[in-house]
């Protein structure tokens, strides 16, 4: 696959028509029947792992969907709560097949969290993880409406109770009725507009909301994405499967496009995998990203081979201007290996992106197409593309969507307004926030500033910062926090940064800009910094230097434990204590 980044006349790519599951996974498997869909492990210290072809996936869809219909599931709301396996996404194809509404719900929320979602949205039944149960179990115990409990995965067989059964038993029904000549799953007829998952956004900034999303939403959103950029042969799951980006772009739009799919065991074990799976492209939140830059880094630094690396890298891309590639001589063995040796591509989106990481990442090999998505959108909105990029930008809008900037500035920036066929159907159970965010055109309101330059023809879109944490000054000045986190996350030794404005310990405002840093304390030991609070001070002070004076940060705090996360892994600002006296 060639990565050089072209400037105009870029085709698109072909993209893959479906206007529901049935369709994508019953063409999937007429397209590829021999393929592998998905490789997995039922344990992490399984050895060879399982693997199933996209004709297996759409046997167990057929037959699952065929007694769900048989369970008259047809507009019930039903949670799925669990790691992500081929179990997961096979209930969510399923159910979405005969007309229910899938609620997905993070394993990782406290018991009484995940009851609160369960009842708001008076689910009915619960497929769980087997690995996940023990607290799933605690849930369904608060949820009156639940009536049902489908175990699935490995070690399903083993968890007996009332009013319980295993996924597998439900496939082996549904394959009865399926022989014996029910064709109730082929002749049940898809309103693609309707209702048909309802995701609770987990807030970055308070509490979230049920997203409400029809099918047509969810497979145009990658229907018409991936007319923009184009995937590889392999990827690797490592994303929650709750969340869209994890939901919509690495199985909808990987499976549709009969891409093989590696399912991670979870965080620890991602290195591993990468050695043995050998993906070529990978879906990945910008947390991901940083944390394979550290490692990279932190590698060469201990090994002495800093310099090495940063001589190859300035060689390399002088001798790129000239039309000399040489990357994967310089880099493949002593960096690239680390991650398999055949990783070409990096998709990356859900939160702000470093470009000198994304820069670095192309020096060594390895393109980054940063992107833009929200929730409310199912939720890819923006990408760059595999030969066209800029700089900065969250790319190119996806075929069928417009973007408009709201109220824009005398910089032209404003917020970032989006119309699309994949723009959810509101908020579940609240007109009012519905209304407060969609506008009589249709646009959404996605609450994130920005502006769009328009390049050889094409509108690129770019990014300031989010509406709520903006801050303004009494003198009327607009700082954006996420500009300034960009250029303190590029000071070495810097883990987490958030950057807002002090408040009194009355909660007044006092125009004080403050940088709280969790530092990465090894990356420090190993320079032999010591006191990190007199390091970052002086470091802090020559970044504001490059900025305008009412940029300038007026105190450095540092923190010795990570910031508080939701579980898409995003820092909580809301819960930060901001007082400064």
């Amino acid at each position: 696959m060639s990565f050089k980044n072209r400037k105009k006349n870029y085709p698109l790519y072909e993209t893959t028509k479906f206007s529901d599951f049935r369709e994508m996974t019953e063409n999937v498997a007429a397209k590829y029947p021999d393929k592998c869909a998905f490789v997995y492990k039922n344990e992490p210290k399984q050895k060879t792992p399982e693997r199933i072809t996209f004709t297996e996936c759409r046997d167990l869809v057929r037959a699952l969907a065929t007694e769900l219909h048989f369970m008259k599931v047809e507009n019930k709301k039903i949670a799925i709560i669990g790691v992500a396996s081929v179990e997961w996404f096979m209930s969510y194809t399923a159910l979405m097949s005969v007309g229910a509404v899938t609620v997905p719900v993070d394993k990782e929320l406290p018991a009484e969290d995940a009851a609160s979602i369960l009842n708001t949205a008076e689910c009915e039944i619960v497929f769980a993880s087997a690995s996940a149960w023990a607290k799933v179990k605690e849930t369904v115990a608060l949820c009156p409406s639940v009536k049902l409990s489908v175990i699935m995965g490995y070690g399903s067989d083993a968890i007996e109770g009332e009013n319980t059964v295993t996924f597998d038993n439900l496939v082996s029904a549904g394959k009865e009725k399926l022989e014996a000549g029910d064709r109730s799953y082929f002749d049940y007829k898809i309103d693609n507009e309707k209702l048909a998952s309802i995701v609770f956004t987990s807030g970055t900034t308070g509490k979230g909301k049920g997203v409400m999303l029809s099918l047509k939403n969810i497979c145009s959103d990658m229907e018409q994405g991936m007319y923009n950029f184009n995937i590889t042969e392999r990827t690797l799951f490592a994303l929650p499967p709750h969340h869209t980006f994890g939901s919509t772009v690495n199985f909808v739009g990987h499976f549709a496009q009969g891409c093989e799919v590696y399912i991670s065991s979870g965080i620890r074990y991602i290195m591993e995998e990468l050695n043995s799976f050998k993906p070529t492209h990978l879906i990945l939140v910008p947390l991901f990203v940083e944390t394979f830059y550290k490692r990279i880094m932190s590698a060469a630094e201990k090994s002495g081979q800093l310099p090495k690396l940063t001589k190859g890298i300035k060689i390399s891309n002088a001798l790129r201007k000239v039309g000399i590639d040489l990357r994967e001589k310089l880099f493949g063995k002593s960096v690239l290996s680390k991650f398999g040796g055949e990783l070409k591509m990096i998709i990356c989106g859900g939160a702000a992106l470093n470009q000198s990481i994304i820069d670095f990442f192309e020096s060594i090999g390895v393109v980054i197409l940063n992107g833009y998505g929200i929730t409310e959108c199912a939720p890819l909105i923006s990408c760059n593309r595999n030969e066209c990029r800029k700089q900065g930008s969250v790319g190119l809008p996806i075929i069928g969507g417009v973007v408009k900037i709201d109220n824009p500035n005398e910089n032209g920036e404003g917020e970032i307004c989006y119309r699309g066929p994949n723009v959810m159907l509101g908020y579940y159970q609240n007109e009012e926030a519905t209304r407060e965010v969609i506008d009589s055109e249709g646009y959404f309101h996605t609450g994130d500033m920005g502006y769009v330059k328009v390049i050889d023809g094409d509108q690129w879109l770019y990014i300031t910062g989010r509406i709520k944490n903006l801050i303004i000054l009494s003198n009327g000045k607009n700082v954006y926090p996420e500009e300034i986190e960009t250029d303190i996350q590029g000071i070495y030794g810097v883990g987490e940064v958030v950057v807002y404005e002090g408040e009194s310990k009355s909660g007044n405002k006092s125009d004080l800009i403050v940088a709280e840093i969790y530092p990465d304390f090894d990356s420090l030991k190993l320079h032999g910094i010591e006191d990190a609070e007199a390091y970052f001070n002086a470091e802090v002070k020559k970044v504001n230097e490059k900025n305008a004076s009412y940029k300038h940060v007026g105190l450095v705090k540092i923190r010795n434990e990570e910031f508080p996360k939701n579980t898409s892994r995003k820092i909580t600002r809301f819960k930060l204590d901001k007082t400064v006296d």
